[in-house]
């Protein structure tokens, strides 16, 4: 979830100041979309936005129009990015609309703002040639706060949650009963199903008819377990009641560990946190870990070589790597880590191979099971990154990132890098220090 750190620091911002805003929330795409379900864009009343839904096309109309569209509450507008739209005989394009009633989830009244064509009223089309629809939940921010709240959350406590949101109910036989009930089914209502999947908890909605209807969609919707796809567009038919429902498994922040401050790490955690990754940065040189070095970083600290404690809790479940440029630094930390490789999820050294072979020759003569050893150096990339081509801390940086993005989402990239791929940079290399050398160069 990119962005999502601007959208709750302006959301905290906004409360503060008494300030109101509209969380526009992609909640389904069918066919070509730029954002997937789950992406977030939040708009201010004092003009203030952060968060994209699209490629930037759809975010000006949602701008001008997210706090008439809510003025009744919370509802879905769909968007077609085809590229069927339609011209006047001026030849100017007209932002065009195909009204189908399978599309509109809220229809506002247009008596209620005459300056707004009907066509701001049904499936929007922007004619991009994307081909493709996007399903955006429009809510204030007092009735998105608790979703802040819970994803503030996830990032604090480093735990999942998994959430399902309505995104529409077809209730006819049941509306006047629904109506009436206190856990009326509302479009953007969301359920914490991991609360729910406790002993319990699903009987203590009541015995209401609506509740009833709740309780049943809530234990069909808590046996979906997601794993490699964090969101699934879901309909689930209890009785004559139909409802659609967007489950997501809200995660963690990605988070990184650079051991090593040097001047080629800085460019490295610019690019983590534009992709809004937790950054630590740990050194045993005090005068290089500091916060004026690495104001971008969450955590900067002077860390010992012989902490293993502290550095196995900041490496638990994160990417790791290592570039300090310093024998010593890299195995104190490398004869760690080898030894504990089901801790963190990436392992990359910097450096070309014959230097982390060495480091590994060395680590090996203190290491009584060479099984521990083995496990570790098969996790272990190095040189660390994919050779991108480019030159200079920044084309390092991007190999590095690039390579842990793929090892993090479980993707195959057809590129140099690995332990198992990569050229011996040692025999093309004129450059004797090792410890200078940049290992995707």
């Amino acid at each position: 979830m990119n962005q999502v750190a601007d959208i709750l620091k302006l959301a905290i911002k906004a409360k503060q100041q008494g300030i109101d805003a509209v969380l526009a929330t992609v909640v389904r795409t069918e066919g070509s979309a730029y954002r997937r379900a789950g992406a977030m864009m939040l708009i201010c009343e004092d003009g203030r936005s952060v968060g994209m839904i699209s490629g930037g096309c759809l975010e000006p109309h949602i701008i001008k129009r997210a706090f008439w569209l809510t003025r009744k509450g919370a509802n879905v507008q769909v968007y077609q990015t085809g590229d069927d739209i339609q011209y006047a005989d001026d030849g100017q394009a007209q932002v065009g609309v195909k009204r189908t009633n399978s599309d509109i989830y809220d229809e506002p009244d247009s008596s209620l703002n005459s300056d707004l064509d009907d066509a701001d009223f049904d499936e929007l089309n922007f004619g991009l040639g994307c081909n493709g629809r996007v399903h955006v939940l429009f809510e204030r921010l007092t009735t998105a706060t608790p979703l802040l709240e819970t994803i503030r959350n996830v990032r604090r406590t480093q735990q999942p949650i998994s959430v399902a949101t309505l995104i529409r109910a077809n209730d006819y036989q049941h509306q006047d009963s629904i109506s009436k009930n206190s856990d009326n089914l509302r479009t953007g209502m969301r359920i914490n199903l991991d609360e729910y999947r406790s002993l319990g908890s699903v009987s203590a909605l009541g015995k209401t008819a609506l509740s009833s209807i709740l309780a049943n969609t809530v234990e069909e919707l808590a046996e979906y377990k997601l794993s490699d796809k964090n969101t699934k567009y879901v309909i689930v038919e209890n009785g004559e009641v139909t409802t659609e429902w967007l489950v997501q498994r809200l995660q963690p922040q990605l988070r990184l560990l650079i051991c090593g401050a040097g001047n080629d790490v800085m460019p490295l955690v610019t690019m983590a946190k534009l992709q809004d990754w937790h950054v630590t940065v740990v050194d045993s040189r005090a005068q290089y870990a500091t916060r004026m070095r690495f104001p971008q970083a969450d955590v900067v600290m002077s860390l010992s070589l012989d902490d293993s404690e502290t550095l196995l809790k900041l490496s638990n479940n994160a990417a790791v790597a290592l570039m300090s440029h310093s024998l010593s630094q890299d195995r104190a930390r490398l004869a760690i880590l080898l030894k504990h490789s089901d801790n963190y999820r990436y392992l990359g050294q910097l450096g070309p191979r014959y230097r982390t072979e060495r480091l590994i020759n060395e680590i090996s003569i203190n290491i009584s099971n060479p099984t521990i050893l083995e496990a570790g150096i098969h996790k272990l990339r190095y040189p660390i990154g994919y050779k991108l081509g480019g030159d200079g801390p920044e084309a390092l940086a991007l190999g590095i990132m690039a390579e842990i993005n793929a090892v993090m989402h479980n993707q195959t990239a057809s590129a140099e890098g690995s332990h198992s791929e990569v050229s011996n940079l040692a025999a093309s290399s004129s450059n004797t220090n090792a410890d200078i050398v940049p290992s995707s160069v």
